[in-house]
């Protein structure tokens, strides 16, 4: 669904969240390579992983290093993997560009200038800027929370992120694929798209007269 707010000449700049919406995403190649590597079911492993786990979110504001995080991980898994292992395993959750992202990025550029604003990691940003060199250059700049100690949904991270870009908030059109990421935009003031598939940002560009 478009946002109402969506409409020609509304927006001065475009924000993108990269994964499942620029690069596609599937956190089960991780725990089927851990798995692997430590021999047991992967549902073992991926019960016991935590998205809201402080080591995982320290990682992401380069408060910790991948190796300190990936010994939080022995621990918390249970498995004696090694760092070798754990990054082979990790680097795995990226799949692909989003099926015909990059053509919906290179239409949007030549009207708007494109951020991206992801939360992220030191060992996935190595990974993701070599591996998809090519879509990521439709970007202007791309902020990584590992890199400016802030993540999504906090509106410091949000206001950071405006503030760099140099367009009001108001001016600029953010699409995400979680709806706590969605939310936090809109209390900051930017025209926020939820993104389920590469659809939704073909529409919202449409509304935008992109």
């Amino acid at each position: 669904m478009t946002s109402p707010l969506l409409s020609p000449g509304a927006a001065d700049a475009l924000l993108f969240d990269l994964g499942r919406v620029v690069l596609d995403i599937d956190f089960s190649k991780v725990v089927a390579c851990w798995a692997g590597h430590a021999g047991c079911e992967p549902t073992h492993l991926a019960g016991r992983f935590s998205w809201r786990d402080e080591f995982y979110q320290r990682h992401e504001k380069g408060e910790i290093s991948d190796a300190e995080f990936f010994a939080a991980l022995r621990a918390a898994l249970g498995v004696d993997l090694s760092d070798a292992q754990f990054l082979e395993g990790w680097n795995k959750i990226f799949t692909g560009e989003m099926p015909g992202i990059a053509k919906l990025l290179a239409r949007a550029a030549q009207r708007l200038p494109l951020y991206a604003f992801s939360n992220t990691n030191n060992a996935h940003v190595e990974h993701f800027s070599e591996q998809y060199a090519d879509v990521l250059g439709h970007f202007r700049e791309i902020f990584l929370s590992s890199a400016i100690g802030l993540r999504k949904p906090d509106a410091e991270a949000f206001g950071h992120v405006v503030k760099e870009i140099g367009v009001p908030a108001e001016r600029i059109v953010f699409f995400d694929d979680l709806a706590e990421n969605i939310e936090g935009a809109r209390d900051s003031g930017l025209i926020a798209v939820h993104v389920a598939s590469p659809g939704d940002v073909d529409r919202a560009l449409a509304a935008l007269g992109i």
